[in-house]
């Protein structure tokens, strides 16, 4: 039978090892860590927020239909003929092309993991747009006659802030700690708010749809570089 004394001193040592191995582990991975929580955790819940308070009340936030109306004020012909373009660059005038010419480069680079990463989060980005508006299934917003075509489909999230953001996200993180870094925060940043204004400007999308968008789209974007880790360049098929 095992004294006290023996049986402390015997978990005492194992213990302390796994504090230790804890310790380095934290040490080693709290910037994952950290991006795991800033970076996806906090985004989804607040992408689950707005879902669950439009499910309940479709209208959604008062400072939805406030936002739009405030915009709409600004409205001139100048405004309305640089809205109505530029939104199409959060697609298929934009996005779109830049990604293909971005995964040509990579794919001619022989960078599989980066060219992994961005087809994952791009086509991925578009699954759960189309998942999340066929499931909460929220009517556009029709406060005006717009000069804008009629836009299909529903609201919520909007697709052309995902795209925008998940692009953006995804460029952030290939070009993090290089030179490109700040240019690509910067300008990448410029876009997606312009995006996101033209949506509500020209009053095919709530605020709340937008802001929806961009944070499963930046959780989304996160959560895959942690998985595929798009940095390990040179890292042959074994290391997968």
């Amino acid at each position: 039978m095992l004294e006290p004394d023996s049986f402390r001193f015997g978990f005492r040592k194992p213990a302390q090892a796994f504090l230790g191995f804890f310790k380095g582990l934290l040490g080693s991975r709290w910037p994952s860590l950290l991006m795991l929580l800033l970076g996806v955790y906090l985004p989804l819940l607040g992408f689950e927020t707005l879902a669950l308070k439009i499910g309940n009340y479709e209208s959604g936030f008062p400072w939805d239909v406030a936002i739009l109306l405030y915009l709409h004020k600004t409205a001139n012909p100048h405004l309305d003929l640089f809205a109505s373009t530029f939104t199409k660059l959060g697609v298929y005038w934009g996005v779109f092309p830049f990604a293909v010419v971005l995964g040509v480069i990579l794919l001619r680079q022989r960078q599989w993991r980066s060219l992994a990463y961005l087809l994952t989060t791009l086509l991925g980005s578009s699954a759960i747009n189309l998942a999340a508006k066929g499931m909460m299934q929220r009517i556009r917003p029709h406060l005006w006659e717009s000069l804008y075509p009629a836009a299909s489909g529903f609201a919520f999230p909007s697709g052309h802030a995902m795209s925008s953001m998940s692009l953006v996200a995804a460029l952030v993180v290939l070009t993090w700690g290089s030179r490109w870094q700040g240019w690509v925060l910067t300008v990448g940043g410029l876009f997606v708010v312009a995006i996101g204004w033209t949506r509500i400007y020209l009053g095919v999308h709530y605020p709340s749809d937008i802001l929806a968008g961009w944070l499963v789209s930046i959780g989304w974007a996160v959560g895959v570089s942690l998985i595929v880790r798009p940095h390990l360049r040179r890292a042959s098929v074994d290391s997968l």
